[in-house]
């Protein structure tokens, strides 16, 4: 007979309206304490003994208790996520990706993903205040980190769990996953000086963010290594848009000595610079190289195709998620730390420099 069915008084089969954590363990012959471990996603269970018990709980049909649970673990079970609409990342394209990986990883151990939004900077950091304040959520995962952030500073003061997406100024009691952009800046400078180019310029973001430091640092560090001089004419900051791409790439175009190629922080700027580059009659490519960063759709479409460092965000969203976990969960924060790469999608946007006759 089923562990989850039983006979009535008449001899006929009843279904009992819940299974337990003993009858799972009682099937898989391990202790109740293991059983509730795996299912909580305690780091000490083996991952073929955590996916087993899951197995057999799913076949068993046994569904966990979360009020319950909530009661004698002090957890929610949730994580926490606040996204800034009003910033330039409000509809990036990386957040259907990046939110998937999230709720995927989350629910492989019966976890549920809260996703909030605020209108600027300050009422990020009030809804994080308040689903703290409310125990909505267990912690937060914070993307798109400051050099100097104050959603870290409250959540470290306040002994709220939280993973960052990125790295910020002082990472003291921090847990992040980020992505090594710096090596990827330094791989396209030393990319386009192997083609021939000697006057690459840079395009970074907004400076208030980490990614910009570190992407600006990249750059820097592919130019000692290539044996080039750092010249204060060639780099430009703040582009984060299409417009602002333009904008700041024609100030390079109209240089007198200009950059045969140009290096840009965010996509989108990229982009920009295509325009500015037509404006001017110069043919992407061959004229005007330019590699850039994010990996973003619109780029593939681009004329010519954008050769851009693609980031799987949804395999970040899924690490994101189980550090996240494992930081609730008593793990240390210095313990969770990870890097991952970009990839290079070489396309048709960067070449050698082409050598025009006057």
């Amino acid at each position: 007979m089923h562990k989850s069915e039983e006979h009535d008084g008449k001899g006929r089969q009843s279904k009992k309206s819940r299974v337990t954590i003993k009858e799972v363990a009682y099937a898989l012959g391990i202790s109740k304490s293991t059983v509730s471990r795996a299912l909580n996603g305690y780091s000490d269970i083996a991952e073929h003994t955590r996916l087993n018990v899951q197995r057999t709980a799913q076949e068993l049909g046994y569904k966990p208790m979360i009020h319950a649970q909530a009661i004698r673990t002090g957890l929610v079970r949730s994580l926490g996520m606040v996204l800034n609409a009003d910033s330039h990342d409000g509809h990036r394209p990386f957040l259907a990706d990046f939110i998937d990986g999230i709720s995927r990883r989350a629910s492989q151990d019966s976890w549920t993903l809260t996703v909030a939004t605020a209108s600027h900077a300050l009422g990020v950091l009030t809804t994080i205040k308040r689903l703290s304040d409310e125990h909505t959520v267990d912690g937060f995962i914070l993307p798109r980190t400051r050099v100097e952030d104050p959603r870290v500073h409250y959540l470290v003061k306040a002994h709220v769990p939280f993973i960052m997406f990125g790295r910020t100024g002082d990472d003291t009691e921090c847990g992040w996953y980020d992505i090594d952009a710096a090596k990827a800046m330094q791989e396209a400078v030393l990319r386009l000086v192997g083609m021939g180019h000697v006057r690459i310029g840079f395009i970074n973001g907004l400076e208030r963010y980490m990614y910009a430091k570190v992407r600006y640092e990249g750059y820097c560090d592919g130019l000692k290594k290539a044996g080039l001089p750092y010249e204060d004419c060639l780099v430009r900051h703040a582009a984060v848009t299409r417009r602002d791409g333009a904008r700041e790439g024609a100030i390079l175009l109209d240089l007198p000595e200009r950059p045969t190629a140009i290096i840009c922080a965010v996509d989108l700027a990229a982009l920009g610079v295509y325009r500015a580059a037509h404006d001017r009659q110069l043919m992407i490519g061959s004229d005007l190289s330019i590699i850039s960063y994010d990996g973003i759709a619109e780029g593939e479409y681009a004329s010519p195709p954008l050769t851009s460092f693609f980031v799987d965000n949804r395999e970040a969203g899924e690490r994101l998620a189980d550090l996240l976990i494992r930081r609730i969960q008593g793990d240390a924060p210095e313990s969770l730390r990870q890097l991952g790469e970009a990839q290079l999608i070489a396309r048709a946007s960067d070449g050698p420099p082409v050598i025009r006759s006057a």
